[in-house]
């Protein structure tokens, strides 16, 4: 096997449900440790985080993942058990091969490479790692920005390694992502006997005209860039489960990913503005997980379409499609954020997996971006 594929597949082998890491830390410092890289644990609650450096001055390069997984579900839906990585047809099974061990792995062989081809080179390399990426995010690498501002460290150029490829590897790098604004709303009425609404407050029915007007309301109409904000309604609860009863209280859980055509003041703002026009007594609460954020024509995505292009012949699609990442800390201390990994189809999923193929392929394209960007200066 390949140092990467040998790499993913012990990675692979480490149960790390999030926000557990199971030593997958630990193989990333071995193999970086003896090329000069510096390991701090930067560790918060039940989070692990790792930052490796290599050298001092500026500029900054940085590879930022995650070690934890989403959970595999009933193992019996798999075809082979998720944390015992398999070879099968030219792809790696297990959990976490595509999202994003695989991602890992190939960023550390790179790294080695890098260093042992340009051992002087300038500016200096980092990688930054967390447990917890899939979970809260709540002791990740948003703490870790903190620490890192505290200390004057400023991250010029950041590589996340999520799997943003489609159909082929590289075929889409992530520039951006939108925002993501989640709300619990609380819509208080009365509870009675249905026998008597007179006695009694339906709040699902004093709802109604107002998630209609929230579902059919043009938040704007995005831009070149990001496509239009999108409100989404992610549960609704009410009820003691007797169809004889009137709920006291309905409980609505939503969600904005939104562009950077609107701020969250203005989310907040407008919808209130609907709830207040339709009457109702509710309470509100919100939460903002990531603003948008959007790297343009930089010297970080030039290199990156240009190393593409140089290992798989494409030229990759700038895109600001999917769900948040933990891009979204990096990207507003001014560093120019890129995303570029395996084909996402199957992360998540059961029987999530990557080409072997492609494990070697996304090294050399991360190996070509370093050289791009630091060993011509």
């Amino acid at each position: 096997m390949s140092d990467t594929l040998d790499l993913a597949v012990e990675l692979i082998r480490r149960e790390s449900v999030t926000p557990e890491d199971a030593g997958c830390m630990d193989l990333v410092i071995e193999r970086l440790a003896p090329h000069g890289f510096q390991a701090e644990w930067l560790n918060f609650g039940d989070t692990k985080n790792l930052w490796l450096r290599r050298g001092e001055a500026a500029p900054l390069f940085v590879f930022l993942g995650h070690t934890d997984v989403v959970p595999p579900g009933s193992l019996e839906d798999w075809s082979s058990p998720p944390f015992a990585p398999e070879i099968r047809e030219g792809r790696l099974y297990g959990r976490g091969a595509a999202d994003m061990k695989g991602s890992i792995a190939a960023m550390t062989t790179a790294l080695q490479r890098f260093v042992v081809h340009h051992p002087g080179h300038p500016g200096s390399l980092a990688v930054l790692l967390t447990s917890d990426e899939e979970g809260s995010a709540y002791d990740g690498v948003v703490k870790v920005v903190d620490v890192l501002k505290s200390r004057d460290t400023v991250i010029d150029w950041c590589l996340v390694g999520e799997p943003s490829s489609f159909a082929r590897l590289g075929d889409v790098i992530r520039v951006g992502r939108r925002g993501s604004l989640g709300g619990v709303l609380r819509i208080l009425g009365v509870q009675g006997h249905v026998a008597y609404p007179d006695k009694a407050d339906n709040p699902i029915h004093r709802f109604a005209p107002a998630l209609h007007e929230l579902t059919t309301e043009i938040w704007d109409g995005g831009n070149e860039f990001f496509p239009p904000t999108s409100f989404q309604v992610s549960n609704i609860r009410a009820g003691t489960g007797a169809d004889n009863v009137i709920p006291g209280k309905l409980e609505v859980l939503f969600n904005f990913r939104f562009s950077t055509e609107l701020t969250v003041e203005a989310i907040q703002r407008r919808v209130e503005t609907i709830l207040d026009r339709h009457g109702l007594h509710y309470e509100l609460s919100w939460r903002l997980s990531g603003l948008p954020f959007l790297t343009r024509e930089t010297e970080l995505v030039s290199a990156t379409c240009a190393a593409i292009a140089a290992v798989t012949g494409l030229h990759p699609r700038a895109d600001t499609g999917g769900g948040t990442s933990d891009g979204r800390f990096i990207a507003p201390t001014g560093a120019q954020v890129v995303e570029l990994g395996p084909l996402n189809a199957s992360i998540h999923k059961i029987d999530e997996h990557v080409a072997v193929e492609d494990l070697e392929a996304l090294s050399a394209i991360y190996e070509r971006i370093l050289g791009n960007l630091l060993a011509v200066l």
